[in-house]
């Protein structure tokens, strides 16, 4: 039995291109409550303890866990929880290139656990005032790490990305791939 440790809709549906059958349940964790890292440090942590969260639930079960963040020089940015806060974040990374990181920790039922963080650098076009203004009034930034969804509206943003698209989107498939094929 493989156990996705998300209730993102965004990684279920990724998922379901390498996993046919696999359970949702996302982990009980306090993020807040874990020290705040380096973003690669940072993400790796958040992934390895929703994972280890949800196999101590399911012994006998593959778990897969992953945490994505944005960084712009260093520092993370979250999900903003404002309209204002998501026009600043969409400010600072107007004409901007930022790190997109996926900590993804995947958990064997034989105990044993692999941990990889990828990272995708995504630019953006500078953008206008009135550009920000119509993205944030979609809605889509406020429930996104760095106040935009390259997946939907977002797009329109980015102007160049250097590493997986997936990434970006929250799971980055094809390194899930290889780590769950090395197993058979």
């Amino acid at each position: 039995m493989i156990i996705l440790a998300s209730q993102s809709p965004r990684r279920q549906e990724l998922l379901r291109r390498i996993v046919t059958e696999f359970k949702v349940e996302p982990a009980a964790i306090d993020e807040r409550a874990l020290l705040v890292l380096p973003p690669r440090a940072y993400v790796q942590r958040l992934a390895a303890a929703k994972c280890g969260a949800v196999a101590q639930q399911h012994p006998g079960a593959t778990v897969i866990a992953a945490d994505t963040m944005v960084a712009f020089n260093g520092e993370l940015l979250g999900k903003p929880q404002t309209p204002s806060a998501a026009q600043a974040m969409l400010t600072t990374l107007s004409g901007q290139t930022h790190q997109v990181h996926t900590g993804l920790c995947v958990y064997w039922p034989d105990k044993t656990m692999r941990q990889v963080v990828v990272t995708t650098e995504v630019t953006f076009w500078p953008l206008t005032a009135a550009e920000i203004e119509d993205y944030v009034a979609t809605g889509e930034p406020l429930d996104k790490a760095g106040a935009y969804g390259i997946q939907g509206q977002g797009a329109l943003l980015v102007k160049a990305i250097q590493g997986d698209f997936y990434n970006v989107v929250g799971l980055p498939i094809s390194t899930l791939a290889r780590l769950l094929n090395a197993r058979k």
